[in-house]
């Protein structure tokens, strides 16, 4: 899959369970990196016993809510000296504003709690185990660069990512540590396909539509693999990406071009 080596180099992901997170393992476990994998549910467990199986090394796996401060101060402060740090875990719910309920609330404030608070509590207890060289990568999104109708809390949170990115890139950058993110477009994965279907129907539509509204513009027709979008990690958290920081690189097909 890769020419990159990343032997004796330890790598933490989140949201590592399913998904571009879960594709992003099996990338860096082929490229011989250690791991780190943690996810808030169970399905962590087995994601790292399948990548452990395809690579034949030990991954360990943690399951952890990373909008909880506490355990996330917890579970990193208790790991080894970290090379790469992988923000990838999301949550991308519906946040209409228009005809808002308590519903509505509670999935925007928690979208913000994963994805800008949980990201910073990441970051921020895997730092002091970083050194010269470390990488720090952050996955935000195409709608981090523009807006989408009904997802205002994903895409603020994915804004508030790469702002919080830009600023560290520039804190850390003396330090010798990189900070990136990646901007996945539209990626076949579980929760994109819920996000799909959960607007089909309050919009009352066929998802087969509602896909082609969203794809029917890009230079490069239909949806990505998981797996499509992992050498963009690989790019960034290697030796030959120590000159890239501050930086946002789309993987979408041409979706978004500007």
């Amino acid at each position: 899959m890769t020419a990159h080596d990343f032997t004796g180099r330890h790598v933490v992901i989140t949201g590592a369970s399913m998904g571009i997170g879960l594709a992003i393992a099996h990338a860096f476990a082929a490229a011989g990196a250690d791991l780190t994998l943690m996810a808030e549910n169970e399905a962590i467990h087995a994601a790292g016993a399948e990548v452990a199986a395809a690579c034949g090394r030990p991954v360990r796996a943690l399951k952890c809510d990373i909008a909880d401060r506490a355990a996330v101060y917890a579970a990193i402060g208790a790991l080894p000296a970290i090379d790469v740090l992988i923000n990838n875990a999301g949550f991308q719910p519906m946040t209409p504003l228009s005809g808002a309920t308590e519903a509505s609330d509670a999935a925007f404030e928690r979208c913000i709690s994963v994805n800008v608070l949980g990201t910073y509590y990441v970051t921020r207890a895997a730092l002091p185990l970083m050194t010269r060289g470390g990488r720090i990568i952050v996955t935000s999104s195409i709608w981090g660069r523009t807006g989408a109708a009904g997802f205002s809390g994903y895409a603020a949170s994915k804004h508030a990512v790469a702002g919080f990115m830009r600023s560290l890139a520039m804190e850390l950058g003396p330090l010798g540590i990189t900070v990136n993110a990646v901007c996945p477009g539209w990626v076949e994965t579980e929760g994109s396909m819920w996000t799909i279907r959960a607007e089909a129907a309050e919009l009352g539509i066929p998802v087969p539509e509602l896909v082609e509204r969203y794809l029917g513009a890009q230079p490069i027709p239909g949806m990505m693999q998981p797996a499509a979008v992992a050498p963009a990690y690989l790019f960034l958290a290697s030796d030959g990406a120590a000159d890239i920081t501050g930086q946002m690189l789309n993987v979408d097909r041409g979706s978004f071009i500007g």
